[in-house]
C-alpha cells in the first residue's frame, strides 16, 4: 500500500515538472485565435504534405473555410526534394546522401500582403547499391518522415505569427 502511494505521488510530481517546463503532446501548439478559421489553398490539393497540413490544422481546431476575405489564408506554394552526395565509396559509387526537402509557404490575413516563409528539412542518407531495395524503402520512409515534420513547422509557424 506504502508503495502505491510514493507511486502515485512520483507520478503527481513528474507530471507537475513537466507542465512547469513547457512540455506539451507532440503537434499541439498554442494557435491564436485569430487562426481559428482559415483558408488552405495548394498547388496541389491532393498532395501528401497538403494532406498532412490539413490533418494538423484539425488536430490543432482549426476550422478549414471557403471565404479568402473573412479568415487567413495559408497558400502551400512549393515544395521540393533535393538530393546531394556527401561522401564515396572507394570504387566511386555514392556512400551517404543529404536529402533536402524544402517547402515554400505564404500565410496572409484578409486584405494584407501575404508573408512568406519556408519550412527545410534535412536528413542524411547511407546508400548500399547491394541492398537496393531495402535503402529504396528506407528512402521513401524518411521522405514520409520528413513531409511530417515539414508539416509540424508549418502548424509552428502559425503558432508564432503576430
Amino acid at each position: 500500500m506504502l508503495i502505491k502511494r510514493i507511486v502515485l505521488a512520483l507520478m503527481a510530481l513528474s507530471i507537475m515538472f513537466s507542465a512547469g517546463c513547457g512540455f506539451k503532446l507532440q503537434s499541439s501548439y498554442s494557435i491564436p485565435a485569430d487562426f481559428r478559421n482559415m483558408n488552405l489553398t495548394s498547388q496541389d490539393q491532393y498532395s501528401e504534405l497538403t494532406r498532412l497540413v490539413k490533418e494538423r490544422l484539425r488536430f490543432n481546431n482549426i476550422t478549414l473555410v471557403d471565404d479568402l476575405k473573412a479568415a487567413p489564408r495559408l497558400n502551400l506554394l512549393k515544395d521540393s526534394l533535393e538530393r546531394s552526395t556527401l561522401s564515396l565509396y572507394p570504387t566511386g559509387n555514392v556512400a551517404e546522401y543529404e536529402l533536402i526537402y524544402h517547402v515554400r509557404f505564404t500565410i496572409a490575413f484578409p486584405e494584407k500582403e501575404a508573408v512568406p516563409y519556408d519550412a527545410v528539412i534535412r536528413r542524411d542518407y547511407q546508400d548500399d547499391p547491394r541492398t537496393a531495395l531495402a535503402k529504396s524503402r528506407e528512402m521513401d520512409l524518411l521522405v514520409k518522415e520528413m513531409r511530417q515534420q515539414a508539416a509540424d513547422k508549418i502548424i509552428q509557424t502559425i503558432a508564432s505569427v503576430e
